[in-house]
């Protein structure tokens, strides 16, 4: 099921980088004085007592010298508020209200989703004083916070949580396989759905950004329900525009959550950037399944298909799991090799193993490379259990968890793989305290 998203709106140098970092609880987002110097959409995964919730920095909200105020901020709120479940809005106590606040207010009081406004930068009780200035907003009771200083922060929480909503009921009868086709503008996710499809079904033109909305298409394979996922770009921070263009990510990122396999659209022609990298950091984190396509093959003159193959894969060792696929969408080429890839993905997704099988590998796992130590403490694998399936998800009970280094849960990893597959998604490992009897 996926997390509710909450969007952090506000003009530029509010602090919105600074409050992301201090609910991520670790440093994510760059952060200095110069207004604007946040370079790339941030996301951050917030889990208290058991709420999760997806926070997501938008950029500074700032009317750009060519575009009228009032038409910049209309634009940019009413696509935050229409994709985010709960919209922080983040002002400086230390500027007071002005007149871009204003503006944004305007518009947030017209909108349906709730919104939790907050006056950072109240290092102190001085500046705590100032708030009652923000009650001019209309916009309920402002929260008095400082993200640098962590004041604040944990009343900030509790009125988020209490503004999400409630997590749905899973519905009954089988599900269609879900899958997000996502990337960078223009490298052609568009075409590929179209390809899928066997159809115009979305908008392609040569122009970056066509896409503006996640389209979703639910269609047949071999019996299977499929739903297809198209999404706008995800584009860097420095190179996104004002207007709708500009919360095109949340619309991905929300469709990479609703998603169980993700297709990542990459470009022959410009392999491999650092936002490709991003978005398939994104499904990572998101632990969803993923097919990475190498598309527009169409315009390589003489290439090696398994020289490209291992140029990708070299590039994302991090997820070395993920299928490599070479294709032309606009021809059709190599595009039949996907639908067979997402069932087998979906399938690997749900393999359930039982917990004699998963100790016995681990235990062979185990005597095969000393368990590691330190002091005079060392790692001992009580048991291990299958939890959850969509992801696979493993429980280790062990007597000291902080001993799990991430290179050994990586060797766990590949042990496990190495004797059930799941190829093409990731893996879940808990680690959890447990006392020998």
């Amino acid at each position: 099921m996926a997390k509710p998203i909450v969007a952090i709106v506000g003009r530029q140098n509010v602090g919105k980088s600074t409050l992301l970092n201090r609910l991520a609880g670790k440093r994510i987002a760059i952060v200095d004085d110069v207004p604007g110097t946040t370079r790339d959409r941030i996301m951050a995964d917030v889990n208290v007592s058991g709420n999760e919730f997806t926070v997501v920095d938008t950029g500074g909200l700032e009317p750009r010298p060519d575009s009228a105020m009032a038409q910049v901020v209309n634009e940019q709120v009413e696509v935050a508020t229409g994709e985010a479940d709960a919209i922080i809005f983040l002002t400086d106590v230390r500027d007071g209200v002005t007149p871009v606040d204003l503006e944004i207010a305007d518009r947030l009081r017209k909108t349906s989703k709730p919104v939790v406004l907050v006056a950072n930068k109240a290092d102190n009780a001085r500046f705590e004083g100032g708030v009652v200035e923000f009650y001019e907003l209309g916009l309920g009771e402002p929260v008095a916070v400082s993200a640098y200083h962590d004041r604040g922060i944990p009343e900030l929480v509790d009125r988020v949580i209490s503004l999400l909503p409630p997590p749905s009921p899973a519905s009954a009868g089988p599900e269609a396989i879900k899958v997000a086709i996502v990337g960078r503008p223009n490298v052609g996710k568009s075409t590929l759905l179209n390809a899928l499809l066997g159809g115009e079904r979305a908008i392609v033109d040569d122009a970056p950004g066509t896409t503006r909305d996640a389209i979703d298409t639910l269609v047949d394979f071999e019996g299977k329900s499929v739903l297809l996922i198209d999404t706008a770009g995800i584009k860097r921070r420095g190179r996104i525009g004002g207007g709708v263009g500009q919360y095109s990510v949340i619309r991905a990122l929300r469709a990479i959550e609703r998603s169980d396999i993700a297709l990542l659209v990459l470009d022959v022609g410009q392999l491999v950037t650092a936002q490709d990298m991003h978005i398939a950091g994104y499904i990572q984190q998101a632990a969803k399944g993923i097919i990475i396509t190498v598309n527009k093959w169409d315009l390589v003159q003489a290439g090696d298909i398994a020289e490209y193959d291992r140029y990708v894969r070299g590039q994302f060792r991090f997820m070395a799991y993920a299928p490599v696929l070479c294709l032309s969408a606009k021809l059709g080429r190599g595009v039949d090799k996907i639908m067979p890839q997402v069932v087998r993905i979906f399938e690997e997704r749900l393999k359930r193993l039982s917990t004699a099988v998963v100790n016995s590998v681990v235990q062979e796992a185990v005597a095969a490379h000393g368990l590691p130590r330190k002091g005079g403490r060392q790692l001992k694998i009580l048991y291990a259990t299958q939890a959850e399936v969509n992801p696979p998800t493993f429980v280790f009970f062990v007597n000291y968890p902080q001993l799990v280094h991430f290179s050994y849960q990586r060797y766990l990893e590949n042990r496990l793989r190495r004797a059930f597959g799941f190829d093409g998604t990731p893996v879940r490992f808990v680690f959890k305290a447990r006392e020998e009897s």
